[in-house]
Order: C-alpha cells, then sequence, then structure tokens
C-alpha cells in the first residue's frame, strides 16, 4: 500500500435505497438518495426563458441582466465572459484567447469559433534560441500569443448577437471601474498565484497585486486600468484594442523584455469560423471544436472508451475508473503525436475519429495500467455557457493558460498577455513546432450534446489537461449511468499525471466490489495519488445547460467553483 493514501482505507458507504415512484421521469436526480455516492449537494436551477452559468455569481448575473434587456444567449456568454476578466483575472483575462461552440437557432446548426491567437512574427524557433531559451518558457514573453478573446466578443456579436457591444461590455465595466467583492475560492487561487511569483513585472503587479497584496475573500477590489480599456473596447470595438493604445503598451512591452510583437501582429488578428466535429457514444451525439484545441481528444477518449459495456462495468467500480484512465491515457497519446494548427500541418482528424480506429486502440487496453504520455501543462480558465426561449445554446470558454499567464502586464491597461506559446514544440520535426502566425496546441475546449440534431447541453469543465479527460468522465457520467448535469459535473474525478501517475479526487471511495477506489486503482498498478489538501479546483471546475424534454432549461454549477446557475423566467 502507497504511503501517501493512508487515512482512506476504509469507508462508512451503505447501499443505496431503491427509487422512490413519484418522482417524474423529466429530470433524474439522487437527490431523495441521501445514502448514494453519486448525490449531489446541489439541485439543478430551473427556468424558462433562459439560463447562465458561471464559476462566479457577479458574472453570472452580468449574463443574465442581458437576457433582461432583450439580449439572446450570445449576449449573454459575451458579457459574462467579460465579467470573468474582472472578477477571475488570474483565470482569464482580455490578453487571452476565447474558442466558442453553439447551436444557433437561426440558423438551425451548431457552429464553431476558434478566438486563438497566433506566435508573433518575432517569435521564430531561431529567434527563441538566440534569446537563450532551449524551448518556449513557461512564463515572460516569449511564452506570449497575440491576444484572441477581444476579437471574438465582436465576431460572434457581429454574426449571432442582438444588443450593441457597448451594453453588452457594461456590466463588466461596471465590476472594473465601481468594484466586487471578491469570491471565496477566487480569493484563494489570487494568492496562490502572486505567492509564487506569476506576476512577473511591475505594471502586473500594480495592477492585480497593489502594495504586494492580494484581496481577502469577500474584500471589495477595482480594477481601474482594465476598467479604461474595457470601456475603449466599448466605445471603439476590437479595433481600439488591436490598434489603440493597448496595442501600443503591448509592443512596447515586449520591445523592452526582449520580444518580438510588432504593432501588424495585433492589427492582422482575425477569428476563424470552425466547422464543430463530433462523433457519437452510445446514440448521444458528443461535439468539440476540432484542433489546434484538444477537443478531439475527449471524443477519442470516449470512442475507445465505447467497446466496452458499461454494464460491466457499474459506478463506482474499480473497473470503470480504470477503464477511463486508460481510454484517456491513449486519447493523450495521440493529441501529443498530431494536434497543432491545420493552417500550418495536416491534422487526419477524420482517421483518428474512425471507429474502426478506436477499437484497434481499444484492443491495447488491458487489466493493468499502460505507461502513458504526458498530460501536458495549464489549469487557469473559465468556463460559462448560456441558453435562451429560442433555442440558442452557447458554450463558452476563455483563458490566459498559467495562472496569470505570462504573468506579463502591459503599461497602464490592465492586461496580462497569456502564456499560450508554452504549448508549442521546439523539435523543428513535431507538427507543433513554435512558428510565426501559428497558432499553439490548446487546451481549451467547449463542449456541447445533441440528440436528433437538436442542442440538449452546453457543457464545459476547465482545468488544462483535465479538460478532455473530464469531458470523458462527464459524458459517460450522463449516458451510461443516466445522471443529471449536476450529479455528473459533482461526481469525484481523477487527474491523470502521465506514466502510470493518477490523482484522485476521492480515493476513500468504498468500490462495488469492496473496498476503497484507491486500493482497486493500485492493484491494477496505478500510481495513485492522493490530492492536496487546499486546492479546490485542482480537478477543474464545469457548468453546463440542459434542455429538458418539456423545454425547461436545468443549469448546473460545479461545487468546486464559487459558480452559480442563475435562471431567467421574463416572458409575459
Amino acid at each position: 500500500m502507497n504511503g501517501v493514501l493512508r487515512g482512506w482505507q476504509t469507508s462508512s458507504r451503505q447501499p443505496e435505497c431503491s427509487r422512490v415512484p413519484y418522482l417524474p421521469d423529466v429530470l433524474t436526480t439522487r437527490r431523495d438518495r441521501l445514502r448514494s455516492a453519486l448525490r449531489s449537494e446541489r439541485s439543478m436551477t430551473l427556468a424558462r426563458d433562459g439560463m447562465v452559468c458561471a464559476s462566479v455569481p457577479a458574472a453570472a448575473e452580468a449574463g443574465r441582466e442581458q437576457l433582461a434587456a432583450g439580449g439572446n444567449a450570445f449576449d449573454a456568454a459575451i458579457a459574462t465572459a467579460a465579467a470573468l476578466c474582472v472578477v477571475e483575472p488570474f483565470m482569464t483575462g482580455i490578453g487571452g484567447d476565447a474558442f466558442v461552440l453553439a447551436f444557433s437557432a437561426e440558423q438551425g446548426k451548431l457552429v464553431g469559433l476558434n478566438g486563438s491567437g497566433r506566435a508573433p512574427a518575432g517569435h521564430t524557433l531561431e529567434a527563441l534560441h538566440a534569446a537563450g531559451h532551449e524551448r518556449v518558457p513557461e512564463t515572460g514573453i516569449w511564452s506570449a500569443t497575440v491576444p484572441g478573446t477581444v476579437h471574438a466578443w465582436q465576431s460572434l456579436n457581429e454574426r449571432h448577437g442582438r444588443r450593441p457591444l457597448s451594453d453588452i461590455l457594461a456590466p463588466a465595466i461596471r465590476l472594473a471601474e465601481e468594484g466586487f467583492a471578491v469570491a471565496e475560492i477566487v480569493a484563494h487561487y489570487w494568492y496562490a498565484s502572486v505567492q509564487i511569483g506569476r506576476l512577473s513585472n511591475e505594471a502586473a503587479r500594480r495592477d492585480w497585486a497593489p502594495g504586494g497584496k492580494t484581496p481577502r475573500a469577500g474584500e471589495w477590489f477595482r480594477a481601474p486600468a482594465l476598467g479604461r480599456t474595457l470601456r475603449e473596447i466599448a466605445e471603439g470595438g476590437a479595433k481600439a484594442f488591436y490598434e489603440g493604445p493597448a496595442a501600443d503598451a503591448i509592443v512596447a512591452t515586449s520591445t523592452e523584455l526582449g520580444g518580438g510583437f510588432r504593432h501588424e501582429d495585433l492589427a492582422q488578428h482575425t477569428s476563424t469560423w470552425v466547422e464543430p466535429i463530433s462523433t457519437d457514444y452510445r446514440g448521444t451525439t458528443v461535439a468539440e471544436l476540432p484542433p489546434n484545441g484538444q477537443g478531439i481528444t475527449a471524443l477519442l477518449g470516449l470512442n475507445i472508451l465505447e467497446n466496452f459495456d458499461p454494464s460491466e462495468a457499474p459506478a463506482g467500480s474499480g473497473l470503470e475508473w480504470h477503464r477511463r484512465i486508460e481510454a484517456i491515457k491513449l486519447a493523450f497519446a495521440d493529441r501529443d503525436a498530431y494536434i497543432a494548427d491545420p493552417e500550418h500541418v495536416d491534422v487526419p482528424v477524420a482517421a483518428l475519429l474512425d471507429k474502426g480506429y478506436a477499437r484497434d486502440r481499444a484492443a491495447l487496453l488491458g487489466e493493468r495500467a499502460l505507461a502513458g504520455a504526458s498530460p501536458g501543462l495549464g489549469s487557469d480558465t473559465i468556463y460559462c455557457c448560456a441558453a435562451d426561449a429560442e433555442g440558442n445554446f452557447v458554450s463558452f470558454i476563455q483563458s490566459l493558460f498559467g495562472p496569470f499567464g505570462s504573468g506579463v502586464g502591459c503599461g497602464d491597461t490592465g492586461v496580462v498577455l497569456q502564456n499560450r506559446g508554452a504549448g508549442f514544440r521546439s523539435d523543428p520535426a513535431h507538427p507543433n513546432v513554435l512558428a510565426p502566425g501559428k497558432r499553439p496546441f490548446h487546451t481549451i475546449i467547449p463542449g456541447m450534446l445533441l440528440e436528433a440534431g437538436e442542442p440538449r447541453m452546453a457543457f464545459g469543465i476547465m482545468g488544462g489537461h483535465v479538460q478532455a479527460q473530464a469531458h470523458l468522465g462527464f459524458v459517460s457520467n450522463l449516458v451510461d449511468h443516466g445522471m443529471n448535469a449536476q450529479e455528473a459535473i459533482d461526481r469525484a474525478r481523477f487527474r491523470y499525471e502521465g506514466g502510470r501517475r493518477v490523482k484522485i479526487e476521492r480515493p476513500d471511495l468504498e468500490t462495488p466490489e469492496g473496498g476503497t477506489l484507491g486500493a482497486a486503482l493500485e492493484a491494477r498498478d496505478h500510481v495513485v495519488e492522493a490530492p492536496p489538501d487546499r486546492i479546490a479546483g485542482f480537478f477543474g471546475g464545469g457548468q453546463a445547460i440542459e434542455r429538458l424534454p418539456n423545454n425547461v432549461l436545468a443549469g448546473a454549477s460545479d461545487r468546486r467553483k464559487d459558480g452559480q446557475a442563475l435562471g431567467w423566467n421574463g416572458r409575459p
């Protein structure tokens, strides 16, 4: 028995009660089963006319404000994401990237937006080495890429929004200028990010740790510099960001720090409308965005998992967890070999998603843990989603990558640049090698479930490399075990760490076979590690909105975050 696992070797889990017959079938729930290991401590939020889910309540309220003012789900999602740049600033910001997967009721189809930025023209492999780096560093100006978030907001607003961008950004501006009360988990991560030195220059420290201190939970905090930049965007659109004072500050900061940003890198940036990719998992369509993001990784894992009968591995069993972990290991190996910017290299998406290929990969999965690939870096991301009475569903994810991204603040703008360049490789033969104008491998992935071509659920779970493995577990919880979205989000997760190492959120859980989950996985040669005590979001944080058969919207918000699902019932 591994010493780190002591203390969870016994359990008092009781058998589940039989299902209460009077509960309706519109929304499945285990809230009536107090002893169920699969029970969530939260009920889903229910509403008729709209729903917004976010990791901080103030941001969800910004989205609901748009619905109340006559906006649609696209307006609500942008407003929520913008507000999160203010109230969760180590996770996301206007110096980062965004991806959107949405169902447009007007068009009657799924649409995708890649709002990720590219490497500056001056960031060549040769220049990287000349600057003294063997590989792209995790922080600093050489880890930064062009910010894509602001252009993504405008692109989404122009094509699918109803309200002016200036109105949509008003709540975020208000939060920045007038202030907000810092949420509990936000305060914890904010402090931890600064303590480990993630703010690398004076501009970043001045804005986000004034006086060397971070705000405590419940403390009122203002971000006036970010408020001014958001106001410039509200008044002048994306051009005000990419060609205005913020662009000047980014280029000046880059030059000062020896980076390669030029004005044309910013002025020429564009978002890209893309065709979503999908797979069928036991009759449910699971949709993701194509590379350069890792959404295909979740689909690869699900395709592998589909080859095994879920009735053989009941929920909570060691076999269920083993199969999920091994499926994502194999998916990570393909991810690391192939995913790159499809505008620069050929990514064999169709071949990777072929069901025959999945059967061949599944044949490698045995009774013992395989040694696997490295899962990658990054963890600091926000996810939000929105839906409205018209049938629009928006799955929206936005990120700086690591805590406060590159750590590089830019002048008096409140902008901290992301560190997405750390997703590049330095091997010239690898498809994801650093190159000017190229998008790096990306971890952030919004998800969507459809049935018969109609949207059933918008969902996402942030957390760097946790995302693909959490998507796999979430979908399996829904499809294989009939959980509702809140139960599926709240259920314990794993975090694959490379080789045979895996962190288990609740290794003390008792399995149906008897004994603890940690012991069951160790018996299959997994190297099980208990989670750290104080990292509440170590296993990511998710949100989801489901449309029930009676067209009621059901929202779920992860117990691991400060978040909230807010419904809107505004029709007369």
